[in-house]
């Protein structure tokens, strides 16, 4: 579905085209304006040019943005222009350089912020990787989260900046967040994703979005960059490369899955996308007009700018041979909206060749200059024209990095990220009492190994904010032996015995696998669902061992696992999925593990776990039949998107829908009573589905359409509303249009009709659309 307005657009105060909430300009000396010009010029670096230059208009903070802009690009040469666009960063391709006769200082546009300040130079929190996130449901949490990253990025880059530092990862354009669907269990770029559900996708880019550049009228704390664009979702390397790989979709696929969470993310004000390495029906997304100027720009308005994955210029003509020289993809590129080159360290790399374009007319002045624009626009946004005293994020300095708030934060964001996937006869909680007798084991790959606890593209926190499932668990006063049976995920080499000693002496067992970066990373697809290794064996061993002990498995991973043994199995009592929790894994674990105040599991599957290789499609085929939830077969999965298990009990009650009837370019009003009937304090998701029950074209069974995540005390009930937008109800047919007809509409902590569900119920009503169809722009 297309996404609907989700607050405020992205703010653009003095001189702005849209109504300003901006603080009012005001003009500065010249004295300020070159004291400002004299401290850029000092971080030039060596051999730059130091003398004062004269205020030029674009350093006035009281002009309107166009105008420092225009005043700008006017004093830019050819040449200047070029190797703006030409240095993207990585690996010496960056930085930008600077243009000290204007007293532009260097910038880095390589910054990996998907939750923490990721590779940068120095310690930063690690919050659990974007899957685990998106389990936790909460829009609220993602905003938290992403705000955070941006403080300590834009600490960081401040002390960097200081220092004359413009290396990779040190600017404050953030590639993230990440927003491809999850259409395939096996794709090793999973753990990066909001999960498989186009809604969810972009609730949470909105926020991240949000939270990242911040809420200050004027600055912005540091730039989103969503990513990958588009049709983007594996292979990585099975069965062939993403270098070259060609995604073929159809027209209906594309608006309806893989284009709605990227619209969601321009209407929340991201500066930049990213371009992927794919082909989209033949044509590479980073030379696609139809996808970076016709869709971009033209339908949703997005005046940021684009820059390429890495290398994926480069492999236009290199990967999939689509042009046949560096100068003829620089103009395929640049004509079709790409406006900055992130190359494999190349320093004469494609935009290279733009002079030589330029000289035979192939591609204009006035297009590289608008090409350059939005690059500037971000630099002025985040405050490098205007005088520091001006941006209160010129003040931020290193001691917010790692700041116990921030340690608090990733704690809660690891509670509210678990999945309680099983829980028999009890197992789950533990009694906090019963632990200073007790004996816990605590065995497994996962179980004390700080390294595969993060994911990809994680920050590095101290060793000492670092907690395994081990170190956590030492923690609660218990008796804890550990073994971990294998050294690392692939599970190669396994050691029964040490296994079986641990387990023999303990009173409860935890058992720690999973998969981590060693089996699905980047570049670096699974070949099946199975437990890697001899890890089905290790947990088969600790069961056997256990002799009727509980049993508590803890799974670590990304795409789904086959844990059908586990499932079935009653010496196995309670299935805890953890995604990669980072720093604060061991802390999570033993909270929720003893369901502490705040820490009763209330996360969401946000992708759907098949219960077999025989119900996962080929990676390389890109129709949605058969895939995610909203297409799914007519056998059911291991565990449903949206599925969760609880420590206390929900009823669902009162489903009112207003107006039963409602004309066709009209929002709906749903309300609900949600009843906590158990006996602990907890969170519940409460999940809003839409059936269409008759189309004029292809549709998902159901789509979510709204969802919550609320706190209920033990014994009371909260009375929720909700807004489901027309367009909600759109379908795409050559354009999104809006049709009459009846329509379902679902309300519950989970999916209707699950073979694998929580004991709550999911209520249901009807309402109907009258009047004719019609275009939803007409609306």
């Amino acid at each position: 579905m297309p996404c609907g307005p989700r607050g405020p657009s992205r703010a653009m105060p003095c001189g702005s085209r849209e109504p300003s909430r901006a603080m009012p300009c005001r003009a500065l000396p010249a004295a300020a304006l070159g004291l400002r010009v004299l401290v850029l010029s000092a971080a030039l670096g060596a051999g730059a040019v130091r003398a004062q230059p004269p205020p030029f208009p674009f350093w006035d903070p009281s002009l309107p943005w166009q105008r420092r802009l225009d005043d700008l690009l006017s004093r830019l040469s050819p040449a200047e222009l070029v190797l703006q666009v030409a240095r993207g960063g990585a690996m010496g391709n960056g930085p930008a350089p600077p243009i000290p006769r204007l007293g532009i200082a260097p910038y880095n546009w390589n910054t990996e912020c998907l939750r923490g300040d990721a590779e940068a130079p120095g310690w930063a929190t690690a919050f659990p990787q974007a899957l685990g996130l998106a389990a936790a449901f909460s829009p609220e949490l993602i905003y938290r989260v992403a705000n955070a990253t941006a403080t300590e990025v834009r600490a960081k880059h401040n002390s960097f900046a200081s220092a004359g530092r413009y290396s990779d990862h040190t600017g404050l354009s953030c590639f993230s967040p990440v927003l491809n669907i999850m259409r395939h269990p096996l794709w090793g770029r999973n753990q990066e994703t909001y999960g498989e559900d186009p809604f969810l996708s972009g609730e949470l880019a909105r926020s991240f979005v949000q939270g990242l550049q911040g809420q200050h009228p004027r600055y912005v704390k540091a730039s989103a960059g969503c990513k990958h664009f588009s049709v983007h979702g594996g292979p990585e390397n099975i069965p062939v490369s993403r270098l070259s790989f060609d995604a073929k979709v159809l027209e209906r696929d594309w608006r309806m899955t893989f284009l709605p969470q990227f619209q969601a993310c321009v209407r929340a004000g991201s500066y930049s996308f990213m371009c992927s390495y794919n082909r989209i029906n033949g044509v590479p997304a980073c030379a696609n007009k139809k996808l970076l100027t016709d869709i971009l720009r033209g339908e949703w308005g997005f005046d940021g700018y684009v820059v390429s994955d890495e290398g994926a210029v480069e492999l236009i003509m290199l990967g999939h041979h689509y042009t046949r020289s560096f100068l003829e993809t620089a103009v395929a590129s640049v004509n079709a909206g790409c406006n900055l080159e992130l190359s494999y360290g190349m320093r004469n790399n494609v935009f290279m060749h733009i002079p030589q374009a330029l000289a035979m007319g192939n591609i204009t002045l006035q297009m590289l200059r608008d090409r350059v624009r939005p690059l500037f626009y971000t630099r002025m946004r985040l405050g490098e024209f205007d005088p520091p005293a001006m941006n209160p994020y010129s003040s931020l300095d290193l001691s917010v990095v790692q700041s116990p708030e921030h340690r608090n934060l990733s704690l809660e964001a690891a509670v509210k990220s678990f999945v309680l996937l099983k829980n028999v006869r009890g197992t789950l909680p533990l009694r906090a009492q019963d632990l200073s007798s007790q004996h816990l084991a605590v065995v497994g790959p996962f179980a004390d190994n700080p390294r595969v606890l993060f994911g990809d593209y994680a920050p590095v926190p101290e060793p000492q904010y670092i907690y395994t499932p081990r170190r956590g668990l030492e923690m609660l006063g218990a008796n804890v032996s550990f073994a971990a049976g294998c050294s690392e995920p692939r599970c190669q080499r396994y050691t029964r015995a040490e296994l079986v000693k641990a387990v023999g002496a303990a009173d409860v067992v935890l058992v720690c696998l999973g998969t981590g970066v060693d089996v699905e990373t980047e570049a670096k697809d699974r070949s099946d669902l199975s437990l890697p290794g001899h890890q089905l064996e290790l947990l088969q061993d600790a069961v056997q061992a256990a002799t009727g002990r509980p049993v508590i498995l803890l799974l670590f991973n990304a795409g789904p696992l086959d844990v059908s043994w586990a499932q079935a199995h009653d010496g196995v009592g309670a299935i805890l999925a953890c995604f990669f929790p980072a720093q604060a894994t061991g802390l999570a674990i033993a909270r929720v593990l003893l369901g502490e105040v705040g820490a009763s599991p209330a996360g969401r599957l946000p992708a759907t776990w098949p219960a077999g290789m025989h119900q996962v499609p080929p990676m390389e085929n890109y129709t949605m039949e058969g895939r995610t939830y909203r297409y799914y077969g007519q056998e059911a999965p291991l565990y449903p998107f949206g599925y969760g298990l609880s420590y206390t009990t929900f009823r669902y009650r009162d489903l009112v829908l207003s107006p039963p009837v409602l004309p066709v370019c009209a929002n709906l009003s749903v309300s609900v009573v949600l009843e906590n009937t158990g006996l602990r304090d907890s969170e519940e998701v409460v999940q809003l589905y839409l059936r269409w029950e008759q189309s004029s074209v292809p549709v998902p069974r159901w789509q979510l359409v709204a969802f919550r995540r609320v706190a209920v005390l033990a014994g009371r009930e909260a009375k929720l509303s909700f807004q489901v937008l027309a367009e909600q109800r759109a379908v795409w047919a050559q354009d999104w249009h809006l049709e009459p007809g009846t329509f379902t509409l679902f309300a519950g902590g989970q999916q209707p009709g699950q073979k694998t569900r929580a004991p709550s119920e999911v209520l249901s009503a009807r309402f109907s659309v009258t009047g004719t169809a019609r275009p939803l722009r007409a609306c």
